[in-house]
């Protein structure tokens, strides 16, 4: 049994207009976890990058908590921790860095403690804790990535690999949101035109980045919770209002506040250049095939 092991997890965008709670993304934006077992009892954890001066470093961190949940589920006696986090995911801005830590934390419990845990499993322990699949998904897995479930502990995904010329631009704004804060906005229940007009363009998202970029814009298309939130980030739906009328596919990234465009390489710049002008930082990343890779 090792005594230490390193992971790589993704950054994630869920609901990407329609699919929401269900269609997540993994984007090249990585955080790198490493976790050592030491003989000096406690938990003890650095932090490089974001979240260095606001988040836990102690056994109140998020990764050590699902790491030593996961730890006494696989076998895997913990007297000491340390874990050392280099973050470059940002904080509370729905780009899943809290599915990223839990899917570290998870990962690298499975890695130290050598326990034969599918890929299933894990997605099924991870749902148990987040609450909704579509960010671990695609942090686990890679890709695109659509989650269903009947409950939290019975959570199916598929990941499928995006066109070769998709990639996102984020607009990242300096406030962050809570996802509690989010979902606290949204109504018990929705008009029956909204579910079908989400339904159609999940389905019609899922095409669009397989194999037809060009019909984006449509695609992404959502009636179900985005203008429910207004209040929550009016800036940021102004950013995605301005971008749909430019042509481009904005969407809210997750809960919010960020905002996601899909589009093609070669039309990035001009996306980026409307991201800046409403005052976000814009951020051209590619998608990422791989979800959590353990460093060897």
């Amino acid at each position: 049994m090792s005594r230490q092991a390193t992971v790589t997890v993704p950054a994630t965008s869920a609901n990407l207009g329609p699919g929401f709670d269900s269609i997540g993304l993994a984007l090249d934006i990585r955080d790198t976890v490493t976790a050592r077992l030491v003989d000096e009892p406690g938990v003890r954890v650095s932090i490089t990058g974001n979240g260095a001066d606001s988040l836990p470093h102690d056994a109140g961190h998020l990764i050590a908590q699902v790491f030593l949940i996961a730890a006494g589920q696989f076998g895997l006696d913990v007297n000491g921790l340390e874990l050392e986090c280099v973050n470059s995911i940002p904080q509370g801005r729905g780009l899943g860095s809290s599915a990223s830590a839990i899917i570290a934390g998870l990962v690298l419990a499975r890695e130290l403690s050598g326990a034969d845990v599918s890929q299933e499993r894990l997605l099924q322990l991870a749902n148990v804790i987040e609450g909704h699949a579509d960010n671990i998904s695609a942090c686990l897995l890679g890709g695109l990535t659509v989650a269903a479930w009947e409950n939290l502990e019975d959570v199916r995904a598929v990941s499928l690999a995006v066109h070769p010329s998709v990639v996102a631009v984020l607009g990242i704004p300096s406030s962050e949101l809570s996802t509690e804060k989010a979902r606290g906005l949204l109504p018990d229940e929705v008009p029956y035109s909204a579910g079908v007009h989400n339904a159609s363009r999940a389905a019609m998202l899922v095409a669009a980045l397989t194999q037809r970029p060009d019909m984006l814009l449509d695609a992404t298309s959502d009636a179900l919770h985005q203008e429910y939130r207004r209040d929550a980030y009016p800036d940021s739906m102004a950013l995605v209002t301005s971008l749909r009328s430019a042509g481009f596919a904005g969407a809210i990234s997750g809960a919010g506040p960020s905002v996601l465009v899909l589009t093609t390489v070669d039309r990035a710049d001009a996306a980026s250049r409307i991201v800046y002008d409403a005052g976000f930082e814009p951020r051209q990343v590619g998608i990422s095939a791989h979800g959590a890779i353990v460093q060897q």
